[in-house]
């Protein structure tokens, strides 16, 4: 065994691009990053690609021992459009989850499949561009992701992994493939139109967790500034929500994890299919092709980045300068004091549209009457409330559905403050919240440990066993229950809050 191997995960996320290195023992070794953000420009939310070469150089020049890798990975944001030419040529600006423009699309694709087909999904994004009549639509001959793209122009190989193929079409996780089915009713549905493909054509493959992907090429060594050498063997593409299902060890049944950055999303692994078909919940799957009910929102900490980014200012005007980390560490304790109810203050946090309230722009709103207790403590409190209110929406169906949640492990940097997050997270969810060491940066290293099961995992052993044994065995970390006070307070929250989204909807309509 060679004690020096490592294995590379990167992430493209929404406002970072990440490498890290994990060793042996399964422990981060090194890290490189690269900040960037979307832009809106024509009505799309949208990333350049050559920014998408830009930063990983960026990112990758900040690991150490790079001479090491063995085996690497890419994930990226899941969802969204990006298409292209026989030739690999982009035929339309990237179209990210972040874009609430394809309703109608998912609303048609929900009814034929009876299967919910939120507007994020590549399959939405292709309908529309076909009920829009775009011109580009006769010219495609793939469409995939944004790690499916990097992937395929690193490795030469057109396949995701199955949890990120959960996220562009409907997946038999029988079958570990698309839902043939499913696949036939969209062909008939386009079939008067005249195209020249048929869709199973133009999606990447599906390849389960483990499987071999591909190896680095000359040219995608090229890609990347000579930074690697060429011939590292990959691991199969995936999205962040697997990612971060890895990252939290909540890959088996009962299980669950929420990551919550610039979006928030949970992902719950079900024993048994839910019974109804909700607009609020999507269908994914694990990275082994289990079934995964996910309640994903487009709104979580960018509205309270802004606030603290404001009170930053207040404090430099009497000559402090407080670091991030310090400031927002300073602010979510400061929460703490506030009321279980947040003393009568309401948040709508909404900078995007919002598919689980089913509005397609945001307007950030603060609502308090004459009775409220305008406080620090209550006013932040409320801000981190509304980072999870949404999602505590969507995980009510799930409760109201009976679904088992032993414990669900929180990631993302709402949980980087210790207890905080966790403590409104397990009243929002009504269940424990668990968070380990590694809460802050779930994606990237959820990518390596992909990339460790590739070529690390014995013969015949599942994904499960090893991250249960080989990797999360006597990691360390901290479990919030729920506590009955914060419970209730949340839940009053909620009450002024589905109140305030009527508000909401009006504030989008008439500014």
């Amino acid at each position: 065994m060679n004690e020096k191997q490592v294995v590379l995960g990167i992430e493209l996320g929404s406002t970072r691009i990440k490498a890290v290195t994990v060793d042996r023992r399964h422990e981060p070794i090194s890290s490189g990053d690269y900040t960037w953000a979307s832009s809106y420009e024509n009505g799309i939310w949208t990333y350049s690609l050559d920014e998408v070469w830009q930063g990983l150089k960026a990112a990758l020049a900040g690991v150490e021992g790079r001479e090491n890798i063995c085996a690497m990975g890419v994930s990226a944001m899941m969802h969204g459009y990006l298409a292209f030419d026989k030739n690999w040529n982009l035929l339309a600006p990237f179209r990210t989850w972040q874009n609430t423009i394809t309703g109608p699309a998912a609303a048609e694709l929900t009814a034929l499949f009876g299967f919910n087909i939120p507007q994020r999904w590549s399959i939405a994004h292709l309908y529309q561009a076909v009920l829009n009549g775009e011109e580009h639509v006769p010219q495609i001959a793939h469409i995939t992701t944004l790690a499916g793209y990097v992937h395929y122009m690193l490795t030469g190989v057109n396949a995701v992994g199955i949890g990120e193929a959960s996220g562009m079409f409907p997946i038999d996780s029988a079958a570990l493939s698309y839902d043939a089915g499913m696949l036939e009713k969209f062909d008939a549905l386009v079939a008067a139109r005249g195209l020249p493909w048929k869709i199973a054509e133009i999606l990447p493959r599906v390849l389960p967790a483990g499987a071999g992907a591909g190896s680095l090429t000359e040219s995608g060594a090229a890609l990347l500034g000579g930074l690697l050498p060429a011939g590292i063997p990959f691991a199969p593409a995936e999205g962040d929500a697997g990612t971060g299902m890895t990252a939290t060890n909540a890959v088996a049944p009962r299980t669950g994890n929420v990551s919550a950055g610039t979006s928030i999303f949970s992902m719950v692994v079900l024993e048994r299919p839910l019974q109804k078909v909700y607009e609020e919940i999507d269908l994914v799957t694990t990275p082994t092709g289990a079934p995964v009910a996910m309640v994903h929102c487009n709104n979580c900490t960018n509205d309270t980045n802004a606030w603290a980014g404001v009170l930053k200012e207040t404090a430099e005007l009497f000559g402090a300068a407080p670091d991030a980390g310090t400031l927002y560490t300073k602010l979510y304790e400061k929460s703490l004091e506030g009321e279980p109810d947040c003393g009568g203050i309401t948040v709508c946090n909404y900078l995007a549209g919002e598919g689980v309230t089913h509005l397609d722009s945001g307007r950030p709103l603060v609502v308090r009457s004459a009775e409220s207790r305008f406080t620090l403590a209550n006013f932040f409190r409320a801000q981190l409330y509304a980072t999870m209110a949404t999602l505590k929406l969507g995980m009510d169906i799930l409760a109201q559905e009976k679904v088992a949640i032993d414990t669900l492990t929180g990631h993302g940097g709402l949980f980087k403050t210790p207890l905080v997050g966790q403590k409104y997270l397990a009243a929002a969810c009504n269940a424990p919240v668990r968070c380990m060491e590694t809460a802050g940066e779930g994606g990237p290293y959820g990518m390596a440990l992909l990339a460790a099961y590739r070529i690390w995992k014995a013969e015949g052993e599942t994904l499960e066993e090893y991250l249960e044994k080989r990797v999360f065995a006597g990691i360390s970390g901290s479990t919030v229950h729920p506590d009955a006070e914060t419970v209730q307070g949340f839940a009053s929250y909620m009450q002024r809050y589905k109140a305030l989204l009527a508000v909401e909807k009006t504030a989008v309509e008439m500014m």
